[in-house]
């Protein structure tokens, strides 16, 4: 089994050793949504994928800190709000409880969720901070603009030159120069503003994640990550404004996750073919969508269809069936087989979960892991049920038991307490203590390796052993 992980930068487009500020500590950051409509299935995607990570690196013993901002003042909400008539606080209101609602449902955990209205002062002192190093400038209007050509490594996430900085911005005389980004915007009529040291106004886009990440984790800190879409303008800017103002580096690893498409195209509002999570939600349920939007690589595009969902509906009904029958095995209680047929089983089934750990530790490969997943299901119908064999069913138990730790999609099967946990691992530790008075100790040391890299301490003493979670 592979002990180190490894992940794709994006900063630099290459795999690297994961090796965390803190040794038992990974900070992380992911882009959130503008609440100003309902988050789609894309949406989805991007935060079931972050999450599958964080359920890993805690599989593997790390405290992980998971903050995911909410942008809940933006030109979008604004414009939301003259188009509906509403206030444009009705509308965050409104979509913002879309949003957690749709997290809840996924059964993704975050941290922490600020919003870029509770940290306007943080904000303007953020700002405050680039004009006096040299890297902002105020304009007539009251406008703020982060003076790219201040930054000298601009460009090097998304490896783009000059004639490639468009910001998405509208066209003002007032900028040095054109590919320079707002980072406050001066009041108009009719819009929401706070009071700052250059008139009214609003905060910019992206000066929010740089105030806000570094507001929770610190001025470095290890993963940012978020949607492909937003490597530039928005995270290429986020690195300029934030080391411009550190001086230093400021995120170790960029992860992002590749377009969810439907029919192979991408999803649009022009083209009418954006999905909405709840709707999903509604028609295939919160483990058939995990399973789905793990069944690619993060790095892969995704495509959606009926069918697609429908195939993933049926793959994970089979893994759920072969838990059931494993169960089934179990409750008739031990009966050790010493036959080579049943040692090999136990051999395959303790290489099968190597293999998920080494798929998960290549860059959080869920698309083999759960390849690995339906190859231990195989092994569970042709060999484990038939055979009735005890240890090869616990052994199998536990495979799937780590597989559901990062997919999360059988929580009803494993239960959520510790004491379902406590039992499986006590099983597992008297197969183990069978296996070292049968002096089979590469086994044993290989179901040792595996406990210790899925969060378990196994103490050993002379006569038995204990565990503990780390």
């Amino acid at each position: 089994m592979s002990e180190e992980i490894k992940v794709f930068n994006t900063y630099g487009r290459k795999l690297e050793p994961f090796k965390p500020l803190k040794p038992h500590t990974v900070t992380m950051y992911v882009c959130g949504p503008t609440v100003y409509d309902y988050v789609h299935i894309g949406h989805g995607r991007t935060f079931v994928a972050f999450d599958a990570v964080v359920r890993y690196l805690k599989l593997r013993g790390y405290n992980v800190i998971r903050v995911q901002n909410i942008t809940d003042i933006d030109d979008k909400i604004i414009n939301k709000a003259r188009e509906t008539g509403k206030d444009w606080r009705e509308i965050v209101d409104y979509y913002t409880k879309d949003y957690m609602d749709g997290i809840r449902a996924l059964k993704v955990k975050i941290d922490a969720h600020p919003k870029v209205t509770e940290h306007i002062k943080e904000i303007i002192e953020f700002i405050q901070g680039l004009i006096d190093k040299g890297h902002a400038y105020v304009a007539p209007s009251g406008s703020v603009y982060f003076d790219v050509d201040s930054f000298p490594n601009y460009g090097a996430l998304s490896n783009t030159k000059k004639e490639q900085w468009n910001q998405g911005e509208e066209f003002v005389k007032e900028k040095k120069n054109p590919y320079d980004f707002a980072l406050w915007k001066a009041w108009k009529p009719g819009e929401p503003y706070w009071e700052s040291p250059w008139g009214k106004g609003r905060p910019g886009w992206h000066i929010e994640c740089s105030t806000m990440s570094t507001r929770f984790l610190g001025e470095r800190f290890d993963i940012h990550g978020g949607g492909i879409d937003l490597v530039f303008p928005h995270h290429e800017n986020e690195i300029a404004q934030s080391e411009a103002y550190f001086g230093h580096k400021w995120v170790n690893y960029w992860l992002h996750v590749a377009y969810l498409t439907i029919r192979k195209e991408k999803m649009s509002k022009s083209l009418k073919n954006i999905i909405p999570l709840n709707e999903a939600l509604k028609k295939w349920g919160p483990n058939v969508l995990r399973y789905w939007y793990l069944s690619a690589h993060y790095r892969s595009e995704l495509d959606y269809s009926e069918e697609a969902l429908e195939s993933a509906s049926k793959g994970l009904q089979r893994l759920k069936d072969a838990v059931a029958l494993l169960r089934g095995v179990i409750s008739q209680g031990p009966k050790f087989r010493s036959s080579d047929e049943a040692i090999l089983t136990q051999r395959q089934i303790v290489n099968l979960i190597e293999q998920l750990h080494e798929a998960m530790s290549l860059d959080f490969n869920t698309a083999e892991a759960l390849n690995v997943a339906h190859r231990l299901a195989d092994l569970a119908f042709s060999k484990v049920v038939p055979s009735e064999d005890f240890t090869s069913a616990v052994l199998a138990m536990e495979g799937f038991r780590i597989f559901n730790e990062v997919f999360g999609v059988m929580d009803e099967e494993f239960g959520a307490g510790m004491e379902t946990l406590s039992r499986v691992l006590d099983a597992v530790l008297e197969i183990r203590n069978q296996l070292r008075a049968k002096k089979m100790y590469d086994l044993s040391d290989q179901i040792r390796a595996i406990l210790e890299s899925s969060g378990v301490k196994v103490l050993d003493s002379k006569d038995k052993s204990t565990w503990r979670l780390t």
